[in-house]
């Protein structure tokens, strides 16, 4: 189980679940972006597990001008340097394919590390001409919802590329991974590895509250309401992910 995480409780809350590795980013609500380096080191302080640092300079599309491409550049090299485990990125051209040359160069610069190719890959026009790039170009995983809404309605998108990858690359189905669909996830995809977030509320402890301000411009989130991951939720996840694992033949 990977757990994506964007802060130190909720990769202290993760270790405590039984998580086996994290994914950390920041900006969740833009589907991840790269963290802070201080993010990174404080949680290496605070936590044994793996933690594979999302390099990913903003939200939006995976189409990266010049000065992008060399932020992400400077990113790796820091974080490389300050012991990241793993490294989960993606590059597409305009086309939405796999852009095969900026990726090979990040992979390049990522190793000997272990890297994960991100949802980029649900933006890409073919999804089994970019699985086999891919795996071509060295990546140990991809995460992936099915080029769907969330990984439960592109079931039969990922039972297909688990069938196409065929032990040579894994496929990690991700996006809207719940207590309630996770065994249904791993019998119909056939995939041996999950990624989630599992995440609860948690209520600011601030007494003085402005309601008129939002810091989040048009998307208006709470603030006064904070998401971390839930330990007891993930034991969860995992007892399902364990109890399937033992009932295969």
């Amino acid at each position: 189980m990977e757990v994506c995480v964007d802060s130190v409780k909720s990769a202290v809350e993760a270790e405590r679940g039984g998580a086996l590795r994290l994914e950390l980013c920041t900006n969740l609500m833009e589907g991840g972006t790269t963290p802070s380096l201080g993010m990174l080191r404080v949680i290496k302080e605070e936590c044994n597990l793996p933690v594979f640092v999302l390099i990913r300079p903003r939200g939006g599309d995976f189409v990266y001008s010049d000065v992008e491409l060399e932020v992400m550049r400077h990113d790796i090299k820091l974080f490389k340097a300050s012991r990241a485990d793993g490294f989960v990125l993606g590059v597409l051209n305009r086309r939405g394919e796999v852009d095969y040359e900026r990726c090979e160069e990040f992979i390049t610069m990522c190793r000997p590390l272990p890297v994960t190719f991100h949802r980029a890959f649900d933006m890409c026009e073919d999804p089994m001409s970019s699985l086999e790039a891919i795996i071509s170009l060295g990546f140990q995983r991809i995460l992936t919802s099915g080029q769907d809404s969330s990984a439960l309605e592109g079931l039969p998108l990922l039972k297909e590329l688990v069938s196409c990858a065929n032990d040579r690359i894994i496929i990690m189905p991700g996006g809207g991974i719940t207590r309630r669909n996770l065994e249904r996830i791993l019998k119909g995809s056939g995939a041996r590895e999950f990624h989630c977030s599992a995440r609860t509320s948690e209520q600011s402890t601030m007494s003085y509250r402005n309601s008129n301000v939002f810091m989040g411009a048009s998307l208006r989130p709470p603030e006064f309401s904070m998401k971390f991951a839930d330990a007891g939720l993930i034991q969860a996840l995992n007892e399902i992910y364990q109890n399937f694992e033992d009932a295969q033949p």
